[in-house]
Order: structure tokens, then sequence, then C-alpha cells
């Protein structure tokens, strides 16, 4: 009968590395138009939009992989819940600093630990992330790396 003319190839599901997909979401980068932000690429739930990475991966991962919609670093699945503490800690970062003009790390700490009480101070934070996030000197971002 009727049938469809905008049918989507099936893509099949590869074992694919983290570094594969981070070749594809680069390759996406620049082939994307400069006025569409790359985060057109990270759904809600912070899983990958294959789809649109298809003509790049020219595949489905079979796992899962996550990228932070603030940072945008990518994570493979066991490192999901990294993803989710980095956009909320990154999220109410940026919002004290736009508060307060101040940044939010523990006084006094050499490695510009952030400090959640702050952030809970003004009602910031819905939950305590159970590592710590530190400040990098690139443009008040975090990073979930302890500076040497």
């Amino acid at each position: 009968m009727w049938s469809r003319k905008n049918k989507k190839p099936k893509l099949e599901k590869k074992d694919l590395s983290i570094h594969d997909v981070r070749k594809a979401v680069h390759a996406y980068a620049d082939a994307k138009p400069s006025d569409v932000p790359l985060s057109v690429i990270i759904k809600e739930d912070l899983t990958l939009d294959y789809e649109l990475l298809a003509p790049y991966l020219k595949a489905v991962p079979i796992q899962n992989f996550y990228m932070s919609r603030e940072t945008y670093e990518l994570f493979e699945e066991q490192d999901r819940n990294l993803a989710l503490d980095i956009d909320l800690v990154q999220h109410a970062v940026d919002q004290y600093m736009k508060q307060t003009q101040e940044l939010p790390v523990i006084d006094d700490d050499p490695y510009k630990r952030i400090s959640y009480y702050k952030l809970e101070n003004h009602h910031l934070l819905q939950r305590r992330p159970e590592r710590d996030f530190y400040l990098t000197k690139e443009e008040f971002m975090i990073t979930y790396k302890k500076p040497e």
C-alpha cells in the first residue's frame, strides 16, 4: 500500500570506543553551521543523538555515551553520574558567579575546590555530589580532576 519515502536506513550496532565517538562529535562540530549549538546532539538524559552523528559514526554504539551540556565532556556508560554531577555543579557555579561576582571556592584552598556550602546557601545546588570539583583556569569551568 503506502510506503514512506523518507525512511531512514537502519544503522547497525557496533562496539565503538569513546575515541571513535569523540572523533565523530568533533567532525559533527566542524561541519555544523556556526549558528547551531553543539548541544543539539545532547538529549535530555545526556545521551547523544546518534541520528545526527550517523554520517560520522556509520553505526550506533552498543553502549551509551553521555555528554555534559555544560562542559561538552564525553563519558562512557559507567561515568553517567559524573556527567550529571558536572552539569549540576557547573550550572550552580555559573549562577553563583552571576549573583555574587565571586568564585564559589573554599577559602584558602590551594586547589580551588568548589564550596558546596556556598552554593547551597544560595539555593543553587539541589543535591550534594559525592565527589569534589575544582575550578580550572579556563573561563571558570570546573573539573573533577584534582590539580597537581
